[in-house]
C-alpha cells in the first residue's frame, strides 16, 4: 500500500497538476517525486495519474484514490491535533478564504486582535468568491471559508457566525426614499444595480427583488460591479438603488429597512467533515463574534435570504 509520503505527493500534484511544481512544494526533486508516484501505482496496479495529457489530469480510479487520500491525510492531521489539544497548545497555520462582499468590512473587525492575540498561528487569508472556496476546501488548498450559507455542500460542514440584515441603499429621489421602511413584497428590480454573475449576494439580490416585467430598469445604463462600494457610488451619482448587506453600511442617511420579512444572510465558516483543526477552527469563531455587534448574532430577528440554487 502507499506511504504517507507518496500520497502527500499524489495530493500535490492533484492540487497543482504538475510534476515540477508538486516536488518544489513537497521540497524534493521532481523525479523522486515521479518515482514515488510510480512506485505507488505499481503496487496499487492502476494509472492515478493520465500523463498525456497537458495539464496532467487523474485517470477515474485515480480521482477516487485521490480523494480517498485527502482524507487519510486529514486523519493523520487529526493525530497531531489530539496531541496538540492534550498539550493546550494553539500553533500552526490557518488557510482562510472569504468572500468579497464580507472581506472589507468584516476583516477589520476581528483580525488584528485575532493575531497578536494568537502569536503562534499563521494566519493567511485569501479573498474568493464562493464557489472557488468551495473548490479549495475540496482540494485542501484552503482549511475553512468564511461565507454566506446555507450553501448545500455536500461533504460540508457549517458553523454559523452572525446573521447581517440586508437593506436598501437609495437615491434621495428614489420611489423608496420616502420611507425608512419598506415592505418585501414592495421589491423589483426597477431601478436596481446589482452585483456581477458569480457573487453569492447577487443570487439573495434577486431572490428579494422580483423581476419587473412592466416598467422598464430606469437605469442610464447596464453595468453589473463586482464591488459594492462601486454600486453605491453609482447610486449616487445616477440614481436607483443597490442592496447592502449590513456590514457594508456606514451611513444610515440613504439606508432603509426591508421589513415584514426582515431579510438577513448568514455569515458561517465553512470546511469539510473531517477538518482536524477544531481547537482552532473554535477559537477562531469566537474572535470573529467578538467584533460584531451583539443583535446579529440573533437568527430570530428575520428570514434567512437563500443564494444557493
Amino acid at each position: 500500500m502507499p506511504t504517507i509520503t507518496q500520497l502527500e505527493y499524489i495530493v500535490a500534484v492533484d492540487t497543482l497538476r504538475h510534476f515540477g511544481m508538486a516536488a518544489k512544494q513537497c521540497f524534493v526533486t521532481q523525479p523522486t517525486l515521479s518515482m514515488q508516484i510510480k512506485k505507488a501505482e505499481e503496487d496499487l496496479g492502476v494509472i492515478i495519474f493520465d500523463r498525456s495529457k497537458q495539464p496532467i489530469l487523474p485517470t477515474d480510479v485515480g480521482q477516487e484514490l485521490i480523494l480517498q487520500a485527502r482524507n487519510i491525510l486529514r486523519e493523520v492531521q487529526a493525530l497531531t491535533q489530539i496531541v496538540d489539544n492534550y498539550k493546550d497548545v494553539i500553533s500552526g497555520s490557518l488557510r482562510v478564504g472569504i468572500i468579497p462582499t464580507l472581506s472589507p468590512y468584516l476583516l477589520p473587525l476581528f483580525v488584528g486582535s485575532f493575531t497578536t492575540n494568537n502569536p503562534k498561528i499563521k494566519l493567511e487569508v485569501q479573498e474568493l468568491q464562493s464557489k472557488h472556496i468551495i473548490e479549495q476546501l475540496k482540494n485542501d488548498t484552503l482549511d475553512v471559508g468564511v461565507m454566506v450559507t446555507p450553501a448545500h455542500e455536500a461533504g460540508m460542514k457549517e458553523l454559523p457566525l452572525f446573521y447581517e440584515s440586508i437593506k436598501l441603499y437609495v437615491h434621495p429621489q428614489n420611489r423608496y426614499a420616502a420611507s425608512k421602511e419598506v415592505q418585501s413584497n414592495e421589491l423589483t428590480t426597477q431601478g436596481l444595480w446589482m452585483l456581477s454573475q458569480g457573487n453569492c449576494f447577487r443570487n439573495q439580490t434577486l431572490n428579494l427583488c422580483p423581476k419587473s416585467e412592466e416598467a422598464p430598469s430606469n437605469l442610464p445604463f447596464k453595468l453589473e460591479s463586482g464591488s459594492l462600494e462601486s454600486l453605491k457610488r453609482l447610486v449616487d451619482k445616477e440614481g436607483g438603488f443597490t442592496l447592502l448587506p449590513e456590514l457594508a453600511i456606514e451611513s444610515e442617511k440613504q439606508v432603509r429597512s426591508v421589513v415584514n420579512p426582515m431579510p438577513l444572510r448568514e455569515v458561517s465558516l465553512v470546511y469539510v467533515r473531517n477538518f482536524a483543526k477544531t481547537k482552532l477552527l473554535n477559537l477562531f469563531a469566537k474572535e470573529i463574534k467578538k467584533g460584531i455587534d451583539p443583535t446579529m448574532l440573533d437568527a430570530k430577528r428575520g428570514k434567512i435570504v437563500e443564494w444557493a440554487e
